[in-house]
C-alpha cells in the first residue's frame, strides 16, 4: 500500500477484497503488529478478522489482556 492509498484505508476495509491481499501478506503483517503491539494473536482470529476495524479492536483487546 502506497502513502495515497493509505488514506484510503477506513475500519470498514477488507484488506483482502479491497486490495488483493492474501493471506501470506495478511500473516506478515500481524506479525509485524505482534512485534510492536507485543500482543499475541492467532492465524485463525487474524483470518477471521474481515476488516480493518475487527483487526484493530481484536488487536485490542490482546493489548488490554481480553480474550
Amino acid at each position: 500500500l502506497d502513502g495515497n492509498t493509505l488514506a484510503e484505508v477506513r475500519l470498514s476495509t477488507d484488506l483482502r477484497t479491497e486490495y488483493g491481499i492474501d493471506s501470506l501478506e495478511l500473516m506478515a503483517i500481524g506479525a509485524q503488529l505482534e512485534r510492536v503491539l507485543n500482543v499475541q494473536i492467532s492465524a485463525e482470529e487474524l483470518m477471521e478478522a474481515d476488516t480493518v476495524g475487527r483487526a484493530v479492536e481484536l488487536l485490542a483487546q490482546r493489548k488490554a489482556g481480553r480474550e
